[in-house]
């Protein structure tokens, strides 16, 4: 146990750096290696993917309040904007890991295979929307963010691949709307961890030591390591040439995506 223990906070290490550097929780990186670890933990094969996202959720509850703090200190989080989408981010969260509980564990994997070439295509394309529309009104935010939740959910994220380009759409700075997506992070990570413990608690082949679909272990060592290095994540973010970056994780995104669809397959 100690030797995954270890893995753990390696992964958790690099997530919270990517959550203060590109404010998208780390979860893209996250889930696909608990994937692996859990397989070869030998983990039950009919909740490896869920307990995947589960604990991927919950481990974003602690990264986002330690990225969005560090953000917020350099006056980079957009508060208004924040209270005006978090109910609807509840609320699809909520509704989208009560669907990803129905789902299998191969359609799971599909899914998040082809979330993750489509998130690595746009980062290496690097498009960036013109900047000509403004905040929507409350019920446009309250849609807004049920549909980042309920993505998010499915697939185990902090919702920084689609809230960081929808809010340089609308026409907020970069390092803004990377401040911001830490911030929206936390409730949607609060909403998908209750959503993966209920909808996990009497299911069936869960390990020991897990909390419906989150395993405890994986998370300790996941939260241990990504709290300490989500603010040089940020401090990164303020420093270096972030579409270089990009372009770098948009390959490992490629290379991950390449290895869990031929697993699949």
């Amino acid at each position: 146990m100690s030797t995954f223990l270890m893995i753990y906070a390696a992964l958790g290490a690099l997530a919270g750096i990517l959550a203060g550097l590109l404010g998208i929780g780390g979860g893209l990186v996250i889930v696909p290696m608990l994937v692996f670890a859990f397989s070869w933990q030998h983990l039950p094969d009919p909740v490896i993917m869920h307990m995947a996202l589960g604990t991927s959720m919950a481990s974003i509850l602690f990264t986002s309040v330690s990225s969005f703090w560090a953000h917020h200190k350099r006056g980079a989080v957009h508060w208004m904007l924040v209270r005006r989408i978090v109910p609807g981010i509840l609320v699809g969260t909520f509704l989208g890991s009560c669907l990803a509980a129905k789902m299998s564990t191969g359609f799971l994997k599909g899914f998040f295979v082809i979330f993750l070439y489509y998130v690595g295509a746009q980062m290496l394309l690097n498009r960036k929307p013109k900047p000509s529309r403004q905040i929507p009104g409350t019920y446009g935010m309250f849609g807004v963010g049920s549909v980042i939740g309920a993505f998010s959910s499915l697939v185990g994220i902090g919702g920084g691949t689609l809230s960081v380009p929808f809010m340089i759409w609308c026409n907020l700075s970069v390092h803004l709307a990377i401040g911001t997506s830490a911030a929206i992070g936390f409730p949607i990570a609060i909403a998908g961890t209750i959503g993966y413990i209920f909808n996990g608690l009497h299911a069936a082949s869960l390990p020991e030591y897990s909390l419906g679909f989150i395993y405890l272990p994986a998370l300790l060592g996941l939260v241990c390591a990504s709290v300490i290095t989500a603010p040089l994540g940020v401090r990164l973010a303020h420093s270096l040439p972030v579409d270089r970056l990009k372009l770098v994780f948009a390959l490992i995104l490629f290379t991950v995506a390449t290895r869990m669809a031929y697993d699949l397959w």
